[in-house]
């Protein structure tokens, strides 16, 4: 190799962004409060509207998205009784990786009686990205659990679709201690054409989870009511003490319509973004 290029991958490797946020929220005298907050490199968190019922946090990158190298982590706990709900200031874009694949690690840990609600906004893969992301849940058998992601493969209102890239996405869930899911996605080499499978995506270039805790039958029946409107696919079960939604679309605004129409049967609290 080049001393040149040599150099150039130097530079580029000290130049990756990094951010971590470590939080966490209590309730006294029924209201949900900030507790210990660090924040480091580019990622940070907001309190934009406080609640009577609860608290949002909005997440700030800073760095203006996720490229190859990159690392960001994220250690979340809501103590007895909190209610917390998370999302993201905008779309998180994921750029091309010549190099090493971005990491991105979020851990949620929710006490007895806590609910947290993880809905940030989607996250767009850029051609020839690569990203490995992993989820660590920890929920006590007494805490609920909202977690929603969507995964966009390039920007179809652009003109834009991922080709070629990496994109690994690892989920743990344990509830009481017992590990009650697990599950790893993979797609790398030519993504392209695998979306464009029967069995993988039949040509959408949008992907959706909702992971609902507690859930059973009975709430299962009542997403279905709405199923005359999903514009995309939609697939609903319930299983180990909680349910799961899965999303695949055309593209994100229909993904996004979809699973709306699912958290409205959920009865869940969305994040609002006022300032005050």
């Amino acid at each position: 190799m080049r001393s040149d290029t040599l150099a150039t991958s130097s530079v580029f490797e000290a130049n990756r962004a990094r951010g971590a946020v470590r939080f966490d929220v209590h309730a006294r005298d029924g209201v949900t409060r900030r507790g210990t907050l660090y924040e480091s490199g580019s990622l940070r968190v907001r309190f934009p509207s406080p609640e009577d019922d609860g608290l949002s946090g909005v997440f700030v990158n800073t760095a203006g998205g996720v490229a190859g190298g990159d690392s960001f982590d994220i250690d979340i706990a809501a103590g007895q009784g909190a209610r917390l709900t998370l999302t993201t200031a905008a779309a998180e874009k994921v750029y091309r990786a010549p190099g090493g694949a971005a990491q991105l690690n979020i851990a949620l840990k929710v006490a007895a009686g806590a609910h947290l609600g993880w809905l940030p906004q989607e996250t767009i893969l850029f051609d020839r990205a690569r990203v490995h992301r992993r989820f660590d849940i920890e929920l006590d058998e007494a805490a609920s659990l909202l977690l929603c992601e969507i995964v966009v493969f390039g920007r179809t209102a652009m003109g834009e679709r991922m080709e070629q890239g990496e994109f690994v996405d690892r989920w743990r869930l344990r509830r009481g201690g017992r590990l009650v899911f697990a599950e790893t996605v993979r797609l790398d080499g030519n993504i392209g054409a695998k979306l464009g499978r029967s069995a993988i995506a039949k040509g959408g270039a949008a992907i959706g989870t909702a992971l609902i805790v507690p859930g059973d039958e009975a709430l299962i029946e009542r997403i279905r009511e709405a199923s005359d409107s999903f514009s995309g696919e939609v697939g609903i079960s319930a299983w180990n003490g909680f349910a799961m939604a899965r999303f695949c679309a055309q593209d994100a605004a229909r993904l996004r319509a979809d699973m709306m129409a699912v958290l409205a049967r959920t009865g869940a609290a969305l994040p609002r973004l006022r300032l005050n």
